[in-house]
């Protein structure tokens, strides 16, 4: 077996929730951790067991030994910090949403490969065990021509000026943050609509909520709600001319995952539960890359990453939203 040196960079929420899977991997040494302050690094790097810190993200890249980096950082960071650790020979997994738009998603890439590196942005929903146990259903033919998808994220939040969520200035908005992951569904199981129409409601420069809904030539469509102002179940249903599969609450991370025919019988149940807490299969999925020699996830491979982006990109342009800092 393989073993691995990680680094994370930011110590936020997220972080917290990868590195506590990180940590229970045993073909993954966490070897250093880096914040903007050092007093944030070192607390991060004693909960989890790193063997160094850095309190600054330049230190981290240039002094330390991690041969894998996880940027966890604000959405509009991500394109400097990604970048910041390519330069300095480290693969990259990045959260979602990579970056803040298709220049900087295909420049991040461009780069990745110029420098023959493994990159990834860290849409783990596709590495789920559920989802893939999804794909083989479609695949196989048991729902046959897919007609319709219903997928929503809306999560009730209350605003608060001081969180990342609802700054324009670190890429907040519900569509980087939730939106992503409907799209992405979507587009994985029927590519690139020919039409889009979207709404949404933009208040201090980022979408509140949206709406989403594409459109095939063949007839079939998708309809997706995210937000921060309503909570929805967040499941999702994907409906084809034999049958249809719904993916449990949170359809994104589900545990469980049921197939039906097209008179509403049950065929199949799958569930597995999370040997950790759902990030071990990013993990294992870069590792498996890794162990071959490969620079891109067959799984989340780099066009599937820019096509969503652009999509995103053309949601946005209805909306006439646009990041201050892009």
């Amino acid at each position: 077996m393989n073993k691995y040196k990680w680094g994370v960079i930011g110590t936020g929420k997220i972080a917290h929730t990868f590195a506590t899977a990180l940590m229970n991997c045993e073909n993954a040494e966490l070897c250093a951790s880096a914040s903007r302050t050092e007093e944030k690094a070192k607390r991060f790097a004693e909960e989890f067991g790193f063997l160094k810190y850095y309190g600054s993200y330049r230190e981290f890249a240039e002094k330390s030994d991690a041969e894998i980096v996880y940027i966890a950082t604000p959405m509009a960071s991500h394109f400097d910090d990604a970048w910041l650790c390519l330069e300095n020979g480290k693969n990259v997994l990045c959260e979602k949403s990579l970056a803040l738009n298709t220049a900087q998603t295909e420049k991040l890439i461009a780069f990745a490969k110029e420098k023959g590196l493994f990159f990834m942005e860290a849409m783990w929903m596709k590495c789920r065990p559920v989802y893939r146990k999804m794909k083989e259903w479609i695949a196989s033919g048991l729902i046959g021509d897919i007609e319709y998808i219903k997928a929503d994220f809306s999560n009730f939040i209350p605003y608060d000026e001081n969180d990342r969520l609802f700054r324009a200035d670190c890429g907040g908005g519900c569509l980087l943050d939730l939106g992503i992951y409907p799209i992405t569904l979507t587009h994985d199981l029927l590519g690139v609509p020919d039409d889009i129409t979207s709404s949404a409601h933009i208040m201090h420069g980022i979408d509140m909520s949206n709406s989403i809904l594409f459109r095939y030539k063949n007839g079939a469509f998708s309809s997706m709600d995210n937000g921060f102002e309503i909570q929805l179940r967040n499941n999702a249903i994907i409906s084809g001319t034999k049958g249809f599969i719904t993916l449990g609450n949170w359809f994104h991370c589900t545990e469980e995952g049921i197939l039906f025919d097209r008179n509403g019988k049950e065929i199949e149940r799958f569930v597995r539960k999370d040997d950790i807490n759902g990030y071990e299969y990013e993990i294992a999925e870069l590792h498996s890359c890794l162990d071959v020699g490969l620079k891109e996830s067959p799984l989340v491979p780099h066009s599937d990453t820019i096509a969503v982006m652009k999509l995103m990109d053309e949601c946005r342009a209805q909306w006439g939203m646009k990041y201050p800092n892009e």
